[in-house]
């Protein structure tokens, strides 16, 4: 493998293309756990028919963690999205279908939802009585094992030549009630400040299932609770103002 075309950074590691392939160089300080876990999740999802880049190798180079799987060539969702926005509105729809077909499948073996939500409400920062109140929330949810992708959002959807779509960054994905990665999903278009695509998105997704827009935002304040834990400030306000309200209509 050439560790000579960078085609991304992260905070956390170096991604690079060689030919077919996608290389993820991991940062030294990156957890071998988080490495192996993202990596057996993408195997996970490879079992179930969806269209994702196919996992070739887990190893290390120069002391670092690497993770190869197949580059899709392609177009990001959202960057179609930006440059034609006359057909946000198909975008959207497509974007609705593919993950409502994700939650079509099943991942037998992935963390339950409920279980990594409880985690992250533990390590909020939020006082003992919204703690609580959140826990409560959550265990009043009904329990499901449907797929959940952790992170849908349109840069994660490539869209080849030929007009496959290939869903990419299993790293967050999980098992449990899909309507928390609707939430989540919703969640990603408000903190961009999309908060018309966000509605849109919503009502879409409402329209498809049949499922009342509240059901879907009763898990709004713990998907904004889970996500404060990345203390990025620029968040903190709309996260909050989503934690504190009891019920979404």
């Amino acid at each position: 493998m050439k560790y000579e075309n960078i085609i991304a950074k992260r905070s956390d590691k170096t991604v690079y293309r060689d030919g077919d392939l996608k290389i993820k160089v991991y940062d030294e300080n990156t957890s071998k756990v988080n490495v192996l876990v993202s990596a057996l999740n993408q195997a996970k999802i490879e079992e179930t028919g969806l269209n994702v880049p196919k996992l070739h190798e887990v190893t290390t180079h120069e002391g670092k963690w690497v993770v190869v799987t197949d580059y899709i060539e392609g177009t990001p969702l959202d960057v179609l999205m930006r440059n034609n926005p006359e057909k946000l509105d198909e975008y959207l729809k497509v974007f609705v279908d593919l993950q409502a077909s994700v939650h079509t499948k099943r991942a037998p073996g992935l963390l339950k939802i409920k279980e990594k939500m409880a985690m992250k409400i533990n390590q909020t920062n939020f006082d003992d009585a919204l703690k609580y109140e959140l826990h409560a929330r959550l265990e009043g949810m009904p329990n499901h094992v449907k797929l959940c992708h952790g992170d849908f959002n349109p840069s994660n959807v490539i869209v080849t030549d030929s007009g496959d779509m290939f869903i990419i960054d299993w790293s967050h994905a999980t098992q449990g009630n899909a309507s928390a990665d609707v939430a989540r999903t919703y969640l990603i278009f408000k903190l961009a400040g999309e908060d018309e695509i966000a509605d849109r998105y919503l009502s879409l997704f409402c329209q498809k299932t049949g499922i009342t827009r509240s059901y879907y935002l009763r898990w709004l304040p713990i998907v904004a609770a889970s996500q404060t834990v990345k203390n990025i400030e620029s968040e903190r306000e709309i996260l909050e103002k989503f934690v504190n309200v009891v019920d979404f209509e």
